[in-house]
């Protein structure tokens, strides 16, 4: 096959690009090999980014053993769990389309034959693969693995502890020093937050889609095994160049849907609803929120991962990770075996290498028929309140609240909610409603785990449904109903509720209902509706012109 980098070092007019080759230090023999770019997403903020610097090493070690040459440069990252609960949150899924353009500017201007793209967190995950199904040449992404869990007061513990304890705290049940101890056990080690959170979700998600290698998604970060890991990613992107398979070979619909069908047995995050659907799009085709709830219905949820149940990714992996879940679904035909990935084999050949790829703890990952629920994790509601449809992580619920029906508080804004729930202003029984968090209206679809989990540290998850055009972190749990579109900022009937409403939510039913008469949503929608709050950032005031719905992924407009 033709390289890139050929544009950009063959001939005598390309004598000044060599010129300035020499001077990185590359040697003749070393500029004529394949051009790998290794997209290192560290910085220094996010845990989950502290060793990448030692994983990028070991991929330019594979690349270089394998006849590459491996060019490192960076690209942006956000960590959410520091963006949490207040400003910072509006820039997080915008950054999604950052890391996405700034790989493309850096594969384009140099010419790169190939990517290797090393990830953790949540947004950067899906922008790296959103590039490389556009820029469309050979291409592996390697995660750098989730943290391990810690440890309070004998009970294992990750972020999503943290933040109910904030709850606890505000609820009195809690005393500051407990929360200190707290806050200082349950982090342990670097790495993607240790539950199945929208991090390791995507990382799995990656890895059943077959843009990463098998292992990627639960291999701890302090693994050795993570070193060894990336020292294949590089000699397996040599793989890929020689027999130019590429990205979009990769991720067809067959792969989306082995994906979904992962990702919902999981029982991962929400964000899956945003990212997946911006993923397919970029690849090509789309697909719809109705399309994730379809499969969701006939595949059992077979892994009970915090927030919701006891298991963190580690246990998942020892109890053989993402190829033994899928050999568990393939028992019954729910993923397919014939999708090419990263290694240049099918799924069914790499379960084959995996000598089967058996389960080796049938509590972390049970059988089909003895399921942790009937249903996947992912639940899609329709109704007059969202008729595009609303996004709930149904296997995070509590069976009380499947259903429930309770008058309305509305909040415009986050701020304005997590006031109402830290000073006890909410009380048993009521839904609270949070406007103008859209993609649009926020901007930047705040996710929101502070207002969750508080809630849940209060005892109230049991009694109290959430609902928004925004977004919530995969640590939430509870009836947190998410992705509300169309959203208030654009007209959507979510920003027609009214103090008192009463609305209806019947999640196995999949159905959100405001209890008030289209002539009155009519009148209400005559009204003068109020403008965007001004968001003082000329970048936020550009992703809020070009932004889609979080129906459609919120993924920018193309013109």
């Amino acid at each position: 096959m033709s390289h890139n980098s050929e544009r950009v070092k063959i001939g005598a007019e390309r004598a000044p690009h060599r010129s300035l080759l020499y001077a990185d230090g590359f040697a003749d023999w070393e500029i004529e090999r394949p051009w790998v770019g290794v997209v290192n997403s560290y910085n220094a903020i996010i845990p989950g980014h502290n060793h990448l610097g030692a994983l990028a090493q070991a991929v330019k070690y594979g690349i270089y053993a394998s006849g590459g040459l491996p060019i490192e440069f960076p690209t942006i990252g956000v960590c959410d769990g520091i963006a949490m609960n207040h400003r910072g949150m509006k820039y997080s899924l915008p950054s999604r389309e950052l890391v996405k353009d700034t790989i493309e500017v850096m594969t384009e201007a140099h010419g790169f034959d190939a990517l290797v793209m090393i990830t953790n967190c949540d947004k950067i995950i899906p922008g790296m693969a959103m590039s490389a199904l556009e820029l469309n040449i050979p291409t592996i992404v390697l995660s750098g693995g989730p943290m391990l869990p810690g440890d309070y007061r004998g009970r294992r513990a990750d972020l999503n502890t943290i933040f109910e304890g904030v709850g606890k705290r505000i609820a009195g049940t809690m005393t500051d020093d407990e929360l200190s101890l707290m806050e200082r056990s349950v982090c342990p080690t670097c790495g993607s937050c240790a539950g199945m959170f929208t991090a390791n979700t995507m990382n799995c998600v990656l890895e059943a889609l077959g843009l990463a290698l098998p292992g990627n998604g639960t291999i701890p970060a302090v693994y050795s095994e993570r070193i060894r890991l990336a020292k294949e990613a590089g000699r397996a992107i040599m793989r890929l160049i020689e027999k130019n398979i590429r990205p979009r070979d990769i991720v067809t619909k067959t792969a989306i849907d082995n994906a979904i069908a992962v990702d919902v047995a999981l029982g991962g995050s929400t964000n899956t609803c945003l990212h997946i659907p911006a993923i397919a799009h970029c690849a090509g085709f789309d697909i719809p929120l109705s399309h994730i709830d379809e499969i969701s219905r006939k595949t059992p949820h077979i892994c009970s991962m915090s927030p919701a149940g006891k298991n963190f990714i580690v246990d998942l992996h020892s109890a053989g990770g993402i190829p033994a879940v899928m050999s568990r679904l393939a028992e019954k035909n729910l993923v397919s075996m014939t999708p090419v990935t990263a290694t240049g084999k099918t799924v069914g050949e790499n379960l084959a290498d995996l000598g089967g790829a058996p389960v080796r703890d049938d509590e972390v990952i049970r059988p089909l028929s003895n399921p942790f629920h009937a249903e996947g994790g992912l639940a899609v509601l329709y109704g007059n309140i969202a008729p595009l449809g609303a996004v709930v992580k149904q296997s995070a619920v509590l069976p009380e609240m499947m259903r429930h029906e309770g008058p309305a508080l509305v909040f415009d804004g986050e701020d304005a909610a997590y006031r109402a729930i830290s000073s006890g202003a909410i009380k048993k029984g009521c839904v609270v409603v949070i406007i103008n968090e859209g993609p649009k209206g926020g901007p930047g679809m705040r996710e929101m785990l502070q207002p969750t989990s508080t809630l849940a540290g209060l005892g109230l998850d049991s009694s109290v449904a959430l609902l928004t055009d925004g977004r919530f972190s995969g640590a939430s749990r509870g009836a947190s109903i998410g992705h509300i579109s169309p959203e208030a900022a654009t007209g959507g009937p979510i920003g027609l509720v009214r103090d008192g409403d009463i609305i209806e939510i019947d999640i196995p039913e999949r159905k959100i209902h405001l209890r008030v008469s289209g002539e009155e949503l009519s009148r209400r929608a005559a009204e003068p509706r109020p403008a965007l709050k001004e968001t003082g950032s000329q970048f936020l005031e550009r992703y809020r012109e070009f932004v889609t719905s979080g129906a459609e992924g919120a993924v920018l407009e193309k013109r």
